[in-house]
């Protein structure tokens, strides 16, 4: 005769705290088919539920000493089991949450080190090109462009007239036109207007 089974649950309870491996079985038989029950009728997943009762008799067990059940038992797994099942959908809305802000970042970074990679590849090019320019209009160029001075300060700069700095931009733009291609030219026109 299983002297365990007889117990009241308060009796079980103060030989689990004590540490009696069989007050803790008797314990687990006696609620894990209801409880089961109880995490499937919360979850609709049977390896969940299942987690949930395991979790729920493995904390039981390691907490044994300092747990406060009362005198309700019953009450304490079903609650044990509630807050398991609600902390984990919890925890599931929060990495699904952290997975869809990871692939977004990811997605939005993607585009903007690939349009980065773009404009440096593209100003690359420009650059070389207006390198390859011979020197002085090169520098016309560089004093109009980036430098942001009108005809006119040019000359003076150069000691030249505004005519000359004029027909050496006109030639410089034609032969980057040329040797950049269209959608390049494009790019340069927004890159240095």
């Amino acid at each position: 005769m299983n002297r365990y089974g007889e117990m009241s649950n308060e009796e079980l309870t103060d030989l689990l705290r004590s540490g009696d491996r069989s007050a803790f079985a008797e314990i687990y038989h006696r609620y894990k088919f209801i409880l089961h029950n109880h995490a499937w009728q919360k979850t609709r997943n049977q390896e969940e539920a299942q987690d949930a009762i395991q979790d729920v008799f493995t904390t039981l067990w390691d907490k044994r000493e300092s747990i406060n059940v009362g005198s309700n038992l019953a009450g304490y797994l079903y609650n044990s089991v509630r807050n398991h099942i609600l902390n984990t959908i919890a925890h599931k809305e929060v990495q699904t949450k952290y997975i869809i802000s990871i692939q977004k970042f990811t997605k939005e970074q993607s585009v903007i080190t690939d349009y980065r990679v773009r404009e440096n590849l593209f100003k690359a090019l420009i650059e070389k090109e207006i390198a390859a320019l011979p020197p002085r209009m090169r520098e016309v160029f560089e004093l109009s462009r980036k430098h942001h001075l009108s005809h006119k300060e040019i000359a003076i700069i150069m000691g030249t007239t505004e005519q000359t700095v004029k027909k050496q931009m006109t030639i410089a733009l034609k032969i980057l036109r040329r040797k950049l291609g269209l959608m390049t030219w494009i790019i340069f026109c927004l890159l240095y207007r």
